[in-house]
């Protein structure tokens, strides 16, 4: 699955592949951050010593279902909020739905790793300064929806105000 994000005046296509790629780059800083071993680490992933070697060489990949894992365990690392722009859970939905709306999930807001775009009656659209996706708050920063594609965001956000 394929969703667009706008970066600028060019177009950027965030693939499941390259969400895997990131995480494959991270885990075994991801790993030293929490100070696990990599006997620790493989057994919380629940994959081999040898492939979690393999994969911190970058000569194999945790593939999405691992990769979600890892992202999911490890939501509160720093490295990952760096490299996704907070919370990875939503460019998880996003990438495997291809417009999430979600159980209107309370945020923090958006002060850190958010920008707003535009605001129409009690809502408002960000935009993840990382990894360039959208969301809809409600007036109690909560998710509404969000998504890759502008588009949808905007529709979204004239339906929620129609």
């Amino acid at each position: 699955m394929q969703i667009q994000a706008s970066e600028g005046k060019g177009e950027h296509i965030m693939t499941r592949d390259e969400f895997i790629k990131k995480v494959d780059e991270k885990v075994k800083l991801i790993r030293n951050e929490k100070e696990f071993t990599q006997d620790k680490m493989a057994e919380i992933l629940g994959i081999s010593k040898k492939t979690l070697v393999q994969i911190e060489k970058g000569r194999a990949s945790l593939g999405w279902s691992v990769a979600i894992a890892v992202s999911t365990i490890f939501k509160d690392s720093e490295i990952l909020q760096i490299t996704f722009g907070g919370d990875p859970q939503d460019i998880i939905l996003s990438l495997a739905f291809e417009n999430y709306e979600g159980n209107y999930e309370k945020t923090l807001g958006g002060k850190i790793w958010w920008k707003d775009i535009e605001t129409k009656g009690d809502y408002r659209i960000q935009q993840n300064i990382i990894s360039k996706h959208y969301r809809i708050l409600d007036p109690a920063d909560r998710r509404i929806c969000s998504s890759f594609e502008q588009e949808y965001i905007k529709e979204r956000l004239e339906e929620l105000n129609a």
